[in-house]
């Protein structure tokens, strides 16, 4: 019986916004273009479970370069109305339309000339009226099955909201390193860290010469406990790079011979390199890609500056 009902709430739902995905026109680019031109705040308002996705679609404006917040309606008419600015343009989602305290604030946001974008199920409304764009999420009927508890609705709001933060986003070419820019903390912090966030730098980075034995190598490699190490000149110019796997392939093919090699010998030239400022991220997908365990960091001159294994990644919850 359970599972019936969410199959019908997820099937009335999914139909709502396949209903909703049809009827966007040009009403929706004009809205996108008024959000873009917006020199104050995206300021986002409603009450009841339409003010909950009001939170959300303000948070994800937010977090993807369109400044926001959200107004309460009825906390504005106490006070808080008074955050509202020309330059401002306010979203107001009411599925109904006539929300009493939504309708209070229009005066103050005609006169302030701010333009209005609504989000209601009912393009007749006051509100709908006063708006200067109307973006209908009406729905055939709700998930509920008293037909009270907006479920449907507030699904087609909160989509709504993503698609414009998301069309706002493509258009201002807001990228991975802009949004790291705005999450430093928590888990997409982590995901977003730059190279040189998580290299190993100076004495932790192992590297010898191009002269060196085999012996120097594998004391340094054992040393640093990264399973490799960068073969540089005296300024640091990166030749090349000998991983445990070099050594096993070369003893295996020459035995005791190896040891008389020079690490120029040994290593495999022009290595994988990455840049410190790249993403962490693509640092994953490349050693994931190429299978390999290690990247050695280098500048614009291909001189050597770091190292990233995968290990750090793995630890900082990346994967």
């Amino acid at each position: 019986m359970s599972l019936e009902t969410a199959r019908k709430v997820l099937r009335i739902e999914a139909r709502a916004l396949a209903d909703l995905t049809e009827r966007l026109d040009e009403r929706f680019e004009r809205a996108v273009q008024i959000m873009e031109a917006c020199r104050g705040r995206v300021v986002v308002a409603g009450m009841g479970k339409s003010g909950l996705i009001g939170q959300k679609i303000s948070a994800t404006l937010s977090s993807t370069g369109t400044p926001s917040f959200f107004l309460h309606p009825a906390e504005a008419l106490h006070g808080d109305l008074g955050r509202l600015v020309k330059g401002d343009v306010l979203i107001a989602l009411s599925y109904s339309g006539e929300t009493e305290e939504l309708l209070r604030l229009l005066d103050t946001v005609k006169r302030l000339a701010i333009p209005l974008i609504s989000l209601t199920g009912r393009t007749e409304s006051t509100l709908a009226q006063a708006s200067d764009v109307v973006l209908d999420v009406g729905i055939r009927q709700e998930a509920c099955p008293l037909g009270l508890a907006p479920t449907a609705s507030t699904t087609a709001m909160l989509a709504l909201g993503d698609a414009l933060a998301m069309a706002l986003l493509e258009i201002r070419g807001f990228t991975e390193e802009d949004y790291a820019a705005l999450h430093p903390g928590g888990g997409l912090g982590v995901r977003l860290r730059r190279v040189e966030n998580v290299m190993h730098t100076g004495e932790a980075v192992p590297r010898v010469g191009p002269s060196a034995r085999l012996s120097e190598v594998i004391y340094e490699m054992s040393r640093k406990g990264l399973g490799h190490t960068a073969v540089v000149h005296p300024d640091q110019q990166l030749l090349g790079i000998i991983t445990d796997g070099d050594l096993r392939r070369t003893l295996e093919r020459q035995g005791e011979r190896c040891f008389a090699l020079t690490a120029r010998e040994l290593m495999t030239p022009s290595p994988l390199t990455i840049a410190r400022k790249e993403m962490a991220t693509r640092a994953l997908a490349l050693m994931e890609a190429r299978r390999i365990t290690a990247l050695l960091v280098v500048d614009g001159e291909g001189k050597l500056e770091g190292v990233v294994h995968l290990h750090d990644l793995w630890s900082t919850e990346m994967i």
